[in-house]
Parts: C-alpha cells; structure tokens; sequence
C-alpha cells in the first residue's frame, strides 16, 4: 500500500498581523502555539535571462485520520506546480517553528529529487531543541546542503513587507527577538560536531596505506552507533573515488563564467558562481562543490561555511582552489582573509573571470587586501576555464569550446587587475597611470 501523502493544496497569500505576531516571536518556550506556518518564496530561472518568484504561506493541516505539517503540504504543493527536476529553483522557507525529525527526512528525500534546488530555512523557534532525535533532524538538513538560521529582524521585517496582510501598518520589532541570542546560540551547538550524544569515528585509511578498508567501513557504520557530521564527510570523501556534487549545465557554464565585457545576446543576468575544489597537499580530492549567492548570503560566505565544517582538523594541511564568475566584493575580501588567518593550515587561491566594480576604490583596496595577506588572485585563462569545466559541468564527454576573443579578453582583464595589485599604480592619486599602453 502506498504511503499516505497529502493532496496538492494552494497556499494562503498573506496572514492575519495577530497571527504573525502571536506565532513568530523568537521565544523559548511558546505555549499556546500548536500550529506551524511556513512563509516561502520559489525563484525560478530561464536561462538567467529572468527571474520569477512565487510566495504563499502554508500552515499545519489536520485531518481526522492523518495529519499533515505545513513541510509536507509545500513539498507536495511544489512537487504539483515545478514538476522538472532538472531546473534550478532557489527557495526560502521562514518558519514558526523548525522541522521535526519526519519532515526533515522528507525535506532530505525531495532535495534528492531536485538535485538542483537550493533550500534556505529561518525558524522563528527550535522545536524540543532537547530532544537528540529532534538535533539529528537539523544535522541531515545541514548536511544535505540546507542553509538553516535564526530569524533575525531583517528577516521579520521581510515576513512583515511580503507575507502579512499588514493594510499599511509599519513594522514594530516589540517582543520579536526575546530569544534570539539564546536560540542562535543553540543551533550553532547542535550543527558543530562535537556533542556528546554522538561518538567520534576513528579516521579512514590514507591512500597507500596497507590497511583493509573494510575494517573501517563495518566499524564506523556499526548498528546503534550515531552518525557524527564530520565523520560521514570523511566516509563519503573516503568511499567515493570521485566526490559528488550537482554539476552546471553547459549553458549555465558559458553563459555565467563568459569573460566579455558585455553581456552577448540574449541578454541575462551575471550572477556569482564559486567553483572549489578541496585537496590534500599530495592532490587527493576530498571536496569539490558549486555554490551561488543566496538571500543575503554571497557565495564566499556560503564557501566559508563549507569550508570549516570540512576542515575541522587542524593537524591536517589542506590546499584550496575556487573558480568564481566575479571577484570578491570587500566585505567577502574582508571575511576570506580572516577566515585563512584564523585556519593556518588552509592554502586558498582564487581565480575570477570577471573584476566586480573593479573602477571603484574600494573594490580595489579588497582585492590589494587578499594580495597582501598572501591569499592569490589572479584571472581565468584556457587552463583555468578547461579545468573548470572538466570537473564541474555536466559536458557529457565533450571538450570545451571557447568563446570568440576568450584569450583577448583574459588578457585585458589581467592587464586591469595587475595595474589594481601594483602598489605604485594608485589610480586615485596617481592619474598618469590612465595613458594608453
């Protein structure tokens, strides 16, 4: 008999303001509030040539023989309304309250179906943050690429503007982030690995080494033994000889990392892609990913956080290389040399095709700030775009085409970022570096 699942239903447009503000504050404990609403909003893409949303708001459904949370009514309501798998969706979920263990394990499955969708959670609440069943739902989530937070005011905010039938009424913070501090705080605790309700596994084999790898595979993935996050990195890393990832379209590939100076027809939007590949000194492959900018999020950020939930052993070097479509802005700058700072044993190069707002200062002094703290920048050529291709697009065995000028424009671009690295070359103060060369 197949599983019960719940019929495709449309979502509410917009909620009550009493309703907003009796189910979302950030509290501890919050009686009274059975009920779980999830605001959401689905952008899709044609080709980046735009950008369509679809927001609504779904709320827990109880039938007299079975029950159905708002998790489940939105999986089943867009499994109803984008039946292609193999686009690529960006969703944002805002919730009263986080995922149980069950919802979870579905959100994990529908993330399988939709190899392409990128999911982003903030919950108002931790729903029995106690309970250890409860964590090991967050931690599958975490781990199957899901970006979960706290609701923060911005995010408030954003919920008040698009999701509340407020008739003009301004947004007031009163009594929305009582817990806040305390709820960041605990999520945080629960997505780091160390929590003693899980055991350490012993680290896989090295390659070469004389050790049956069997050994380590049937001791680790023992009956009744809890499943620790940087551990079933390692396992997959050690299990898989290639590590997997959702590889770009060719299409996507062309038109995003294209280095032209202007967009070629049909127009799009350029938007920022960050390939990495992580590796140990002697060129084992133990990670590779591609990420994109998300809500509020830039794709450093989102490479930053990648990053430290898989290099968590310090005694252990690791060399890093990111392909990205534009080059960091400062903040990004900022927070990847403080990032290499804090982790010595971490090597980062970064390769752009594009310089993002190379013309204003500084944009300029951000890119002089990764040069100075010995974090190398330096622009896509042929190598650089035939690498990239090989290991993260979907080129079913085909070598890759450049565009018209690629090298031209490679060359200008590298022109451009070294007269912005050379320290005499202050085109702020120092205009005669504008004559012609």
């Amino acid at each position: 008999m197949e599983p019960w699942r719940p019929s495709p239903r449309n979502p509410m447009d917009r909620i009550d303001p009493n309703t907003f503000r009796f189910h979302f504050p950030n509290l501890l404990y919050a009686s009274g509030r059975k009920l779980c609403y999830l605001c959401f909003q689905v952008e899709t893409e044609d080709y980046f040539s735009c950008d369509d949303s679809d927001r609504g708001v779904f709320r827990n459904k109880v039938h007299p023989w079975a029950r159905c949370h708002a998790e489940q009514c939105f999986l089943s309501w867009f499994r109803d309304q984008y039946p292609y798998r193999d686009e690529y969706y960006n969703v944002t979920w805002f919730l009263s309250w986080s995922p149980c263990p069950t919802c979870a394990e579905e959100v994990v499955e529908f993330l399988e179906e939709y190899r392409n969708l990128t999911l982003s959670i903030f919950t108002s609440r931790l729903y029995y943050f106690w309970d250890p069943n409860y964590q090991e739902g967050l931690c599958k989530l975490w781990d199957a690429g899901v970006q979960l937070d706290i609701m923060s005011c911005d995010d408030f905010k954003h919920c008040w503007d698009n999701f509340v039938d407020h008739k003009g009424m301004r947004f007031r913070r009163r009594n929305l982030l009582k817990g806040y501090d305390f709820l960041a705080a605990k999520l945080q605790e629960i997505l780091s690995p160390g929590q003693q309700r899980k055991r350490d596994w012993p680290f896989p084999p090295r390659p070469g080494a004389q050790v049956d790898p069997r050994s380590w595979v049937q001791e680790v993935t023992e009956p009744g033994i809890n499943t620790r996050r940087h551990s079933l990195h390692l396992l997959v890393s050690f299990l898989l000889p290639r590590p997997t990832m959702n590889p770009l379209q060719e299409v996507i590939f062309c038109r995003q990392f294209g280095n032209q100076h202007r967009v070629p027809k049909p127009y799009y939007r350029r938007k920022t892609y960050l390939c990495y590949q992580l590796k140990l000194p002697e060129g084992t492959l133990i990670h590779k990913d591609c990420l994109r900018n998300k809500k509020k999020r830039h794709a450093e950020m989102c490479f930053i956080d990648k990053i430290k939930a898989l290099t968590r052993d310090t005694s252990q070097r690791f060399e890093i290389i990111c392909y990205i479509t534009w080059s960091p802005c400062p903040f990004c700058a900022e927070e990847l040399v403080a990032f290499v700072k804090d982790n010595p044993h971490l090597s980062l190069r970064i390769f752009a095709s594009r310089l993002y707002v190379h013309w204003r200062w500084k944009y300029q002094q951000g890119l002089r700030h990764l040069h100075a703290s010995g974090i190398p920048v330096a622009v896509m050529s042929l190598p650089e775009f035939e690498d990239c291709w090989r290991n993260f697009v979907d080129h079913q065995d085909r070598s890759f085409q450049p565009w018209p000028n690629l090298d031209q424009y490679s060359k200008s671009i590298k022109r451009r970022l070294g007269k912005i690295l050379t320290p005499l070359n202050d085109l702020r103060n120092d205009f005669r570096n504008l004559k012609l060369e």
